[in-house]
């Protein structure tokens, strides 16, 4: 694509893109005229637009003059044409906090810079405890207190068939953190398994129910899509006539498999991605577009 279009088309298209970011409406010839860099006549920039819709880079969204960009054509500005301004840009720092506060607000950090929808996904690590406590609330209904390496803390309500005392419930807990902490909890539940003979059948049986309970809330903690700003959405002026793209838009939010998917193939390469909507089925919304880096 790049080798069939000369340097007036290609300045032509930038200068495009430019002013339909700038502007959110369809770009018109008249408004392309005299435009810096642009020493065209109305008559050549009309026809130079006529090739690049002929190529596919513009269309005419309806019977108006005016051009948008193409999901070929955003790929090839984002590819070939996009610069970042020099030096770095100033982001506020992040306070320090438990990981689920700190994700949450990275991605309400992102929402406020791009001023459209933060997202982050949390990191998928191993399900690693360093500290389990068991708090009796009542008989045989127990809290599960479950500390990460990292420091998060989750919590679960047990359910038991015995009515464990509370100092049951101390010898289980001192029993995991003395002889398991800082293994992953699947490794924990085999090993008991083995260990299981030496252990009184009650206290292991709560051993084996509180790993499962645990696996479940780290695991739940982990690998979570966290979003921000989708409110946002109602000030952007593509949706202001089209209701049906708004509601696909909140449905993809809301649903998250998608932006999971995404994430997650972002995860495994080097530096920025963007996904151009409508250009593939990474994206398939074509109001939409995301950008993403690992981190």
């Amino acid at each position: 694509m790049k080798s069939k279009l000369d340097e007036r088309a290609r300045v032509l298209l930038k200068t495009l893109i430019e002013r339909y970011i700038a502007a959110g409406q369809p770009v018109g010839s008249r408004s392309l005229s005299g435009a810096p860099g642009l020493e065209l006549s109305p008559a050549t920039i009309r026809n130079v637009m006529s090739d690049l819709e002929d190529l596919g880079l513009i269309a005419s969204p309806h019977t108006s003059a005016g051009r948008v960009p193409t999901a070929r054509g955003w790929r090839l500005f984002v590819d070939t044409m996009l610069t970042a301004p020099p030096g770095e840009v100033s982001a506020p720092a992040l306070a320090a906090g438990q990981p689920q506060q700190v994700i949450a607000s990275a991605a309400d950090t992102l929402s406020q810079l791009s001023r459209f929808v933060g997202v982050v996904l949390a990191p998928r690590q191993p399900t690693l405890f360093r500290h389990i406590e068991f708090l009796r609330l009542s008989r045989r209904r127990l809290l599960l207190i479950i500390v990460s390496p990292g420091g998060d803390v989750q919590n679960r309500v047990l359910l038991t068939e015995e009515d464990y005392s509370d100092s049951q419930l101390q010898e289980a807990s001192n029993y995991l953190n003395a002889h398991f902490s800082g293994l992953d909890i699947e490794q924990v539940r085999l090993k008991l398994r083995r260990e299981a003979d030496t252990l009184r059948a009650e206290i292991a049986r709560l051993m084996q129910q509180a790993l499962q309970a645990g696996s479940e809330a780290l695991t739940q903690a982990q690998g979570e899509l966290v979003i921000s700003g989708e409110r946002r959405l109602l000030d952007v002026s593509d949706f202001s006539g089209d209701l049906d793209g708004l509601r696909r838009a909140f449905d993809l939010f809301e649903q998250k498999a998608l932006l999971i998917r995404l994430l997650d193939s972002s995860s495994q390469a080097e530096g920025v991605r963007i996904f151009i909507g409508g250009e593939s089925q990474d994206m398939p919304l074509s109001e939409l577009s995301v950008v993403s880096a690992p981190y």
